[in-house]
């Protein structure tokens, strides 16, 4: 019996998984404070709704820079109170069990790997695409966290006089057309042509994306995250089009890219942080 706990954008969820699926789960809105305790106070209270005797570990997914080994969260972009929280220590003190610490990404493609569609596979990514474009890498069957939790930042590499993230996520319609993400879908869902036209031009760049990811990393399966796995059915084919290119086509034959369609995969993910064994 493992815990699982997702600290999102806006929300913190905290799930009991037991053989595989989540037993139990709590959840609430972030609680914004300048005192930095105020949300570990408000994880605790979490935990404590879902705690069993049984659970053996904590584990806890983050949307920013972790030192891993030691489980320190830095300067979390959506809460500015934590800007050096020693949330292992923290939490093993409070409940006396192993705890992990690690970020969302990586916690995204660890839920895919344990309990979704990559199970059993060895060479996963896990590719969030929402407001930016960041990738969870597991090789060789291991979590691949790099020195610094910076594995998998892809959305950084230059591209078009900018950086990659810039075309392939949300702020690439932000950006070029002044409009959100959300809106084109919706427009494109009731059949408006000039938003269908605007994911062509936007599955061109998620390809390029994915080229930066094969070549770094030669995957044999690719999910995604974030707001573009409901995207994907607009995109699919004009993405793999735009892989044609590949200079390792015979690689493609045996790559898959699917949106994820597993619940709470960050919680999983989390709790799955116990299971790599580049977490101990």
């Amino acid at each position: 019996m493992l815990l699982g706990i997702d600290l999102g954008a806006t929300n913190i969820r905290v799930g009991r998984v037991h053989e595989g699926a989540i037993e139990a789960l709590h959840e609430a809105p972030i609680d914004q404070s300048d005192d930095p305790n105020t949300l570990i106070q408000q994880m605790v209270s979490l935990i404590e709704l879902c705690w069993h005797p049984a659970i053996r570990s904590i584990g806890i997914g983050v949307p920013s820079v972790v030192d891993v080994e030691r489980g320190i969260v830095y300067d979390v972009q959506n809460i500015p109170s934590w800007k050096e929280v020693h949330l292992k220590d923290i939490m093993e003190a409070r409940f006396s069990v192993p705890t992990w610490v690690n970020n969302d990404a990586n916690c995204f493609v660890l839920g895919e790997r344990y309990y979704g569609q990559a199970k059993g596979k060895s060479n996963v990514i896990g590719l969030i695409i929402g407001t930016g474009f960041g990738a969870g890498v597991v090789l060789n069957g291991t979590l691949v966290s790099g020195t610094n939790c910076g594995a998998g930042e892809v959305g950084m590499l230059p591209y078009k006089g900018s950086i990659l993230e810039h075309y392939c996520s949300g702020q690439f319609f932000e950006r070029f057309f002044g409009e959100t993400g959300d809106s084109v879908y919706k427009k494109a869902q009731n059949g408006d042509s000039e938003s269908i036209a605007k994911y062509t031009d936007y599955a061109h760049h998620i390809a390029e994306g994915i080229k930066a990811v094969l070549y770094a990393y030669d995957p044999e399966i690719i999910l995604l995250g974030g707001a573009t796995a409901k995207v994907w059915s607009f995109i699919e084919e004009n993405v793999w089009k735009g892989l044609e290119s590949f200079a390792y086509p015979n690689s493609l034959t045996k790559l898959r890219i699917l949106p994820s369609t597993l619940e709470h995969v960050a919680v999983l993910g989390a709790a799955a942080l116990a299971l790599d064994s580049t977490s101990h």
